[in-house]
């Protein structure tokens, strides 16, 4: 790259948790960031799960880099081993790091597209001595482009929910049912929202944390004075194992563990029930107006009042089309990071700390970091971000020792029972037994649901 290329700022693209650590650390490697920030302020995605209580502890999603920055300005770090809402990391975190950068961060600036400067991504000629050109739009929808060193992007994937199709696809009906489908973990505590799922039934589809979590919250729910007759119908495209609630008592971030034997405790109790190896394929009105669901196999799901759709999200890729990115073909994450965080191959949650070697692609100098560098894979932890970032800025700032070298242990989750995307608990067992630890025993919950979906 040009002398000149390097005077210019690495641009951040997203001021959440990643993307503020990443501009942390390029900062204490004397390097000059830009975040451009597609909503109002500060973790603007964070705070649309405000609601939500995260399972890490304060000591697991402080960036190191990031208190070292505020620690100039005050700032006292909360209990570390206390939990915080998406509220509580948005407000006593995110907003303070984000006002400690202060104009290196940049609001309302939705970036459009990523490109080298007179280099569409055909052109191999000089390709690497140009800079980066990004595109991004105002809140008013004025167009401007800035310049870049490299690029950095931090976007996350919560604006991309999947799908609830089976196929990867809207089921057939699903965008007409819209009115009767959420994509988030409800607020069960605004009472608008409360009363929309009170004494109804719903189908929560899905198998991870948010799922879990969406669950219990219907199950506290029903057991509530103004909740009496909510039920929930919980739809999972695979069979149930031992592995299905997660490591419970196992895991060594015992409040993720506690959030799947909270979703067995609402299967248990009677307030939900599980239909295994359900792929949806259409959304379905009665004369009621209440949603049915149909399976690719045919089955009918009894009516529900409502339905949320929870089968994990995908990277908006589109902005940087013009880019040379070397991505899975099944998880459109890095190449050397896919088999890793690949749930065809395993269904660990737990991940080997990973770095610049794994992040990088052949377009030099742009990374995919954070909740977006795991593409449609799921479990991602706020310190495998963080570790990813720390590693990239000292790649960026020259010292490739320290990109190398690895500064994190995550914990373990308890629990890998093989091949993650299996139809029935006994394809677990048989993909079991050559991964990282011994599958579990399969279990039984809940009454079997008939074929009509009597459940």
């Amino acid at each position: 790259m040009s002398e000149i290329a390097t005077e210019l700022p690495v641009v951040v693209i997203g001021a959440g948790p990643a993307g503020l650590a990443a501009a942390a650390h390029l900062v204490d490697r004397g390097l000059e960031p830009l975040v451009l920030e597609a909503g109002p302020v500060a973790g603007s995605a964070v705070r649309e799960w405000a609601h939500v209580r995260l399972f890490s502890r304060w000591g697991e999603v402080v960036d190191p880099a990031a208190e070292k920055l505020l620690a100039p300005t005050g700032w006292v770090k909360p209990a570390e081993d206390t939990y915080p809402s998406g509220a509580d990391w948005a407000a006593l975190y995110l907003r303070p790091l984000a006002d400690v950068l202060g104009e290196q961060v940049r609001y309302d600036a939705r970036v459009t597209g990523v490109s080298r400067t007179g280099r569409d991504r055909i052109v191999d000629a000089d390709r690497e001595a140009q800079p980066f050109v990004v595109h991004y739009e105002s809140a008013d929808g004025l167009e401007q482009r800035v310049l870049a060193r490299a690029v950095i992007d931090a976007s996350g994937t919560w604006s991309t929910p999947s799908p609830a199709g089976g196929s990867g696809l809207a089921a057939l009906g699903e965008k007409a049912a819209a009115d009767r489908i959420a994509y988030r973990v409800p607020d069960l505590k605004d009472p608008a929202v409360r009363a929309r799922y009170a004494g109804r039934r719903t189908a929560v589809i899905g198998s991870g944390a948010s799922a879990f979590t969406a669950l219990a919250y219907l199950a506290d729910l029903a057991k509530s004075d103004d909740g009496q007759g909510t039920h929930a119908t919980w739809i999972l495209r695979r069979g149930i194992s031992g592995s299905t609630f997660g490591g419970g008592e196992a895991d060594q971030l015992p409040a993720r563990g506690a959030l799947g034997l909270a979703a067995k405790a609402a299967v248990d109790g009677g307030y939900a029930d599980a239909v295994t190896g359900f792929r949806t394929d259409v959304f379905e009105r009665d004369g009621d107006g209440r949603v049915v669901l149909v399976g690719e196999d045919g089955r009918r799901l009894d009516p529900v009042d409502e339905v949320i759709v929870l089968t994990g999200f995908r990277p908006d890729l589109s902005f940087l089309d013009e880019l040379r990115l070397g991505l899975d073909e099944r998880l459109q994450a890095p190449v050397e990071l896919a088999p890793l965080i690949d749930p065809n191959q395993h269904s660990c949650g737990t991940v080997y700390p990973h770095g610049v070697g794994e992040l990088s692609h052949p377009e030099k100098d742009v990374y995919l970091v954070g909740m977006k560098s795991y593409g449609r894979a799921p479990t991602f932890l706020a310190m495998t971000g963080y570790e990813q970032v720390r590693s990239v800025a000292a790649h960026l700032a020259g010292d490739q020792e320290a990109a190398e070298r690895v500064e994190l242990t995550l914990p373990e989750t308890g629990v890998c029972g093989g091949a993650g995307l299996f139809d029935e608990p006994e394809a677990a067992e048989a993909t079991s037994g050559g991964g990282c630890c011994a599958a579990p025993a399969t279990l039984t919950i809940g009454a079997a649901p008939a074929a009509s979906g009597g459940c």
